[in-house]
């Protein structure tokens, strides 16, 4: 059995919670958070502690799901737990991974810990879907689109903007650009040409609601590369028409078979074999709950980390370090029998 803590308790929290419940190797030993825990009901009726308590569990817990933002929790909540627990976090700012697996990878391993980063579907499966698809299709070009579909960490940072009650940002995929991926075009399509961004934000009273626009189109990494519209409603219609969080996306891998054959122990090419075959490796997610999908792959996620943790395998891993057997929680006799 597999004892898990849950750091954190917003949409993914619940999606870890729900997704511990549906596999019989965890029991959740009880769930963080930052708010009153006297005001806080779980779904499966798991107890509740103040965050600032996580450390007195530490012999009681295998790995901490850490369900906090990467805008600003992340990288601060992630190498301070990973010290004292084995962890798993959620972590989407891509440009930011490089410099958060190292301040992870160091915290780690001074605690004896192991840690896996920016897990869930993107990145996380999708990552996966990339690598397999350019280690296939050496010769070829990768797309990835996402949505339509609500953007959790996005949403995240537009309602950390001071002014805004609530939000939630749509990533929408350019359908010709899509189309264009599939057909195997060899370009690379900047971020404006691949997706519209779409915000809706609940404004406070008074707020300056030119001063939050601009603040979302100019941020970084998030909004300024991107062509967005934001649409200021009330928080009546945000829970009428925008309370769900579904989502989705597609990693696409277009390259060439054949063609071309290398003398072997020569220097020339042959070229006596010109053609060419076209392939196509497409991989995609539908989803009518990003958190709670998310959180069903951070459970699976954190299995590996308990079993790369009882080997000794210490310090900070991504989803390339994991063995697709450490996922499961069938026996290697199970897995050859029913999957391979």
């Amino acid at each position: 059995m597999i004892r898990i803590g849950i750091y954190g308790y917003g949409n993914l929290g619940k999606g870890v919670e729900l997704a511990a419940a549906q596999n019989s190797d965890f029991s959740l030993v009880g769930v963080f958070t930052r708010r009153n825990p006297e005001k806080v009901q779980t779904l499966t009726g798991a107890p509740v502690y103040r965050a600032e308590r996580v450390t007195e569990f530490a012999d009681e817990i295998d790995v901490l799901v850490i369900c906090g933002g990467s805008a600003t929790d992340l990288p601060e909540m992630t190498p301070a737990l990973a010290q004292t627990f084995n962890v798993v976090d959620s972590f989407d700012h891509h440009a930011k991974i490089p410099e958060h697996f190292l301040r992870v990878n160091e915290a780690a391993m001074a605690g004896g810990c192991t840690a896996l980063i920016s897990g869930g579907w993107d990145p996380g499966l999708f990552s996966l879907a990339r690598l397999y698809g350019e280690a296939v299709l050496p010769d070829g070009v990768s797309d990835t689109f996402w949505g339509r579909g609500v953007s959790q960490g996005h949403s995240d940072a537009i309602r950390r903007i001071p002014g805004v009650i609530d939000a939630r940002q749509y990533t929408v995929p350019v359908a010709s650009a899509l189309e264009s991926a599939r057909e195997g075009e060899k370009r690379a399509f900047s971020a404006r040409e691949k997706h519209t961004r779409e915000c809706f934000v609940v404004p406070a009273e008074g707020a300056d609601l030119a001063q939050i626009e601009r603040e979302i189109k100019e941020m970084p990494d998030y909004f300024k590369e991107y062509d967005t519209t934001v649409s200021f409603i009330t928080l009546e219609e945000l829970r009428e028409k925008h309370s769900g969080l579904p989502h989705g996306g597609t990693v696409i891998r277009t390259g060439e078979t054949g063609g071309r054959i290398k003398e072997l122990g020569g220097a020339t090419e042959r070229t006596d074999r010109p053609r060419t075959n076209r392939e196509r490796i497409e991989f995609s997610l539908k989803l009518e709950s990003n958190p709670e999908f998310t959180g069903s792959v951070l459970v699976a996620l954190a299995r590996a980390v308990y079993k790369m943790s009882a080997r000794g395998d210490f310090g900070c891993k991504t989803v390339f370090d994991v063995a697709p057997a450490d996922l499961s929680p069938k026996s290697r006799e199970e897995l050859l029998k029913a999957l391979l």
